[in-house]
């Protein structure tokens, strides 16, 4: 597995409704940017962040820009795009540059640890 892929996972799982799928591409004390200036940590705390980006029934599409790789960490910059539905049933479109570093686990795979996707 590439750092990228755990973006494409991630666009996946969030489509399919996995929260859990989700939630597991993350390292247990992650760091994740629900909206701009804002910030929670730990799985804990991700887990409602991304339970209202699923809510949104999300459709989404992404184009890497830039991989940049040291050791076994990553930042992977994502150009993105989704389409949903607001909870009020309208629909909506959002849009941003992503950074997400991530860490090399043991097995060879790879986790987030801080994904921001309003971070270009």
């Amino acid at each position: 597995m590439r750092p990228t892929d755990v973006i494409d996972a991630l666009s996946a799982r969030l489509g399919d409704g996995d929260l859990e799928g989700a939630l597991a591409l993350y390292e247990p004390a992650a760091t994740f940017a629900p909206q701009p200036g804002e910030q929670v940590s730990g799985l804990d705390a991700i887990r409602p962040a991304l339970e209202r980006f699923i809510a949104l029934k999300p459709a989404m599409t992404g184009s890497i820009e830039k991989v940049l790789e040291a050791d076994d960490v990553a930042l992977v910059v994502n150009r993105w795009t989704l389409t949903g539905t607001s909870p009020d049933g309208a629909p909506i479109q959002m849009a941003g540059v992503s950074s997400d570093v991530m860490r090399r686990q043991g097995d060879g795979s790879w986790r987030i640890l801080v994904d921001d996707p309003w971070g270009s």
